[in-house]
């Protein structure tokens, strides 16, 4: 019975607990295809699982990550054979059923994804679900009717994983990017993945109001909250808002005025329990539309040993891009 190496959550009276142990595939949940993992990655959601800020675990013990990229061990479904080359997003992943930190997963054949031929598994997880995210959001995008000659598009978090990515798929499509940052430090990084345009995010921050002077014709938001409400009152008549994420709060002070007069669309996008056709898609355009090169100008590669340390570092805004792990 082979053993390997996983970061495993455990809660007692004291609060949660985490260490690196040694576990066998015996232990693994259950599921028809095992995975050995070479690479997996830290999102925001990672931050909130490894501090305990949030309740993001709902079963214990636990390995955290949400993300994972490897090999298939073994397979019980016909869908996929060993030595073939998957990716996994979402799913429950790090919440309900073992995650990425760990040198083997057992999983559901119905979550798993083959590796687009283009990527490496490393790439893979420097996209990892921060921009699977990000080209969900861009597809719904495209899907309203926002397209690179409609306007300027607007991406909020922008020096973060989301962001960065979304700012080099709009690029490279064609739009005419704006990156909203509160790292104004960061602008060169963001013009060097394609924004046009860096506003301080404090432009975004104040009190909402029902309607502002229409500036950009689409966003992509990763921070919800009051910047959300005051992205909403600035779009442009018949734009559109994907919207993916809560760094700045879960709640909207918005106005219903951007709908009912402005027809301006809010789109959610979720990307943990998104339909398998909805991901394949989502990977097939980012193995076609994402440039490599901005993609390795926004990644670091780290140890999975140095999680712990970078969780309340992506927390706090402390980091750029992406962190592709690796699990040797």
């Amino acid at each position: 019975m082979q053993r390997f190496k996983a970061l495993l959550a455990t809660r007692a009276d004291a609060g949660q607990s985490i260490a690196w142990t040694e576990l066998a595939e015996s232990d693994l949940m259950e599921g028809d295809v095992t995975v050995r993992v070479s690479h997996s990655t830290i999102n925001y959601k990672d931050g909130l699982a490894l501090t305990g800020k949030a309740p993001v675990i709902r079963r214990w013990p636990m390995i955290p990550g949400i993300d994972l990229a490897g090999t298939v061990a073994a397979s019980g479904s016909p869908e996929f054979k060993a030595g073939e080359e998957v990716v996994v997003n979402g799913w429950g992943l790090g919440e309900t059923h073992y995650g990425g930190y760990a040198q083997m997963a057992r999983v559901k054949a119905d979550w798993l994804v083959r590796k687009p031929a283009e990527l490496t598994p490393a790439e893979t997880m420097a996209i990892g679900t921060a921009g699977y995210t990000a080209m969900l959001c861009v597809l719904a995008l495209e899907r309203h009717g926002v397209g690179p000659k409609s306007g300027p598009v607007l991406v909020t978090g922008a020096a973060g994983g989301v962001g960065s990515v979304a700012i080099a798929l709009l690029a490279k499509l064609g739009y005419q990017v704006t990156a909203s940052t509160g790292r104004t430090t960061e602008a060169d990084y963001l013009k060097g993945l394609g924004a046009a345009e860096v506003i301080d995010r404090a432009e975004l921050a104040g009190k909402p109001r029902p309607l502002n002077r229409e500036r950009w014709a689409g966003a992509i938001d990763a921070v919800g909250s009051a910047t959300l409400a005051n992205v909403l009152s600035m779009i442009r008549y018949g734009g559109t808002v994907a919207a993916c994420g809560l760094a700045g709060g879960m709640d909207l002070p918005a106005s219903v005025a951007p709908f009912i007069l402005r027809g301006v669309t809010l789109a959610g996008i979720d990307s943990v329990m998104a339909p398998k056709a909805a991901r394949v898609e989502a990977w097939s355009r980012l193995a076609r539309d994402l440039d490599r090169a901005r993609l390795a100008a926004m990644t670091e590669t780290r140890p999975a040993s140095d999680v712990m340390a970078l969780a309340p570092d992506i927390l706090a805004g402390k980091v750029r891009g992406r962190i592709v792990l690796t699990l040797n």
